[in-house]
């Protein structure tokens, strides 16, 4: 009896065995097994497929000039290489060539227009530009801007390229998915994958400092700078920079709402055109924050408003108190500096003015700085005014050179003065812009009025001096 019920327990046990091997294979071998395919295809395939075409590899070719020293061979302090330079000629030099990557997109396929990182051309003697289907071509700079760290370079084509369509970066959503192609290391057209990590984020290098950049996890490395950064439908929402060393698993990219009216300045005139309104500030004291029982707040006094200026159309007045510029703080002139950096004539700007113990927000609409005014600026900034080196006047400031912008009066009383400088002595560069003549002197005193500080190369007779003068 014993036997038969273990029999017939055993035969139970193997039925119910077989039972849940089948229920297995029929529920859970993989579906492959069964000859079932999923689609592979998904979001991010279509929009690398869409977009790779217009993703452009950015190769640059300058030259490097290297002193060679005929006795570092004899175990020689370093030191000395600096001595032994100014006695050896021209000859003892070694040139080569060297060549850097980055990444660039087409925004404009039937003018060629490609958008890149300003850094990534700044070093440039020969651009090049390499398409995905292998395709290159001769590239020129239609315009660059460090402050933003964009620039805008041309190719010429008999046929239109494949370009990128844009998107809007100002609904973007932390946590969505984004794509970001490049060529780090100078393996082209890599896409990595993320999400949107943080908006807004303020980046500082050793120096500048960058506002409202996206960040995201997605991958971004050397050779990427210059790249798109895509939403999942294809789009354009950024530029990739990778100019933040110290990133680890951190990606920045440049909201393309932001880049599209520097992107339009560039290519209408070559460079951005800096937002004008019309005032300028100083830092609101502890006394005249008592006097106004501003004392747990903090902002700026509106020290002057010029005549025309858009400022002075909108009613802004000597002695108010800015607060905000578009909802953010202004507590230092440098604050204020660095956000009037971010817009371009054109750009409408919303300002918290305190007055009479009200708030208000006015909307001021900027302007291009008048270039009528420049000499006046120049004269309040350096205390100095210019005039063109011409074929009839050179004599009359000693020199026989014809490009620059002689300086014509001077204020007495100005830092210029007082180191020495004198009426005659010719402006050749102001910072990164060389001065041929006055017109240039007119468009840099306009381009750096905001600045702390500009270096101002002089030279008097043949001796050449660069000069650092604040503002």
């Amino acid at each position: 009896m014993l036997k038969l019920i273990s029999h017939f327990n055993k035969k139970i046990t193997i039925s119910i065995t077989s039972f849940y091997s089948f229920f297995t294979i029929i529920f859970f071998v993989p579906s492959v097994a069964l000859g079932v395919e999923y689609n592979r295809e998904n979001a991010v395939v279509k929009a690398v497929r869409k977009v790779s075409p217009a993703v452009v590899n950015i190769s640059l070719e300058y030259e490097v000039k290297q002193h060679v020293n005929p006795f570092s061979g004899f175990g020689m302090d370093p030191f000395f290489d600096s001595f032994f330079k100014d006695f050896f000629d021209p000859g003892s030099e070694r040139r080569h060539k060297t060549t850097s990557l980055g990444s660039g997109v087409i925004i404009d396929g039937e003018r060629g227009f490609i958008l890149t990182n300003s850094h990534v051309i700044t070093r440039s003697a020969k651009i090049k530009v390499v398409l995905k289907d292998e395709r290159d071509f001769e590239t020129r700079i239609v315009g660059a801007d460090p402050d933003s760290d964009l620039a805008v370079l041309r190719v010429d084509s008999q046929t239109p390229l494949p370009a990128i369509s844009m998107g809007n970066s100002d609904d973007l959503m932390i946590g969505e998915t984004v794509i970001a192609i490049g060529n780090p290391f100078g393996f082209s057209n890599t896409v990595t994958t993320g999400v949107i990590s943080a908006l807004n984020r303020s980046l500082r290098t050793e120096d500048r400092e960058y506002h409202d950049f996206i960040q995201t996890d997605a991958s971004i490395n050397p050779g990427n700078s210059g790249g798109p950064l895509l939403n999942i439908n294809g789009e354009l929402i950024g530029i990739n920079t990778a100019i933040y060393a110290k990133a680890q698993g951190i990606g920045f990219a440049i909201p393309i709402n932001k880049a599209k009216k520097i992107i339009s300045d560039l290519i209408k005139y070559g460079e951005v055109v800096p937002a004008w309104i019309g005032i300028t500030v100083r830092e609101l004291d502890p006394g005249m924050a008592h006097y106004l029982k501003l004392s747990s707040y903090k902002g700026l006094v509106v020290k002057e408003v010029e005549p025309t200026s858009p400022a002075h159309k909108e009613g802004i007045l000597k002695g108010d108190i800015l607060f905000s510029i578009d909802g953010r703080k202004i507590i230092s002139v440098k604050d204020y500096q660095t956000v009037m950096k971010e817009f371009t004539a054109g750009d409408k700007l919303n300002l918290e003015i305190f007055r009479n113990g009200k708030r208000n927000i006015v909307t001021i609409t900027s302007d291009v700085f008048p270039l009528d005014l420049s000499q006046d600026l120049a004269y309040k900034l350096l205390g100095i005014k210019v005039e063109d080196l011409t074929s009839d006047n050179p004599l009359k400031y000693k020199t026989k050179l014809e490009e620059g912008a002689a300086i014509s009066e001077i204020n007495s009383r100005s830092y210029l003065a007082r180191i020495g400088v004198k009426t005659g002595d010719i402006i050749r560069q102001l910072d990164d812009i060389r001065i041929n003549n006055t017109m240039d002197f007119k468009k840099a005193i306009i381009k750096y009025r905001q600045k702390p500080s500009v270096v101002i190369l002089l030279q008097r007779g043949d001796e050449g001096y660069y000069i650092t003068v604040k503002l």
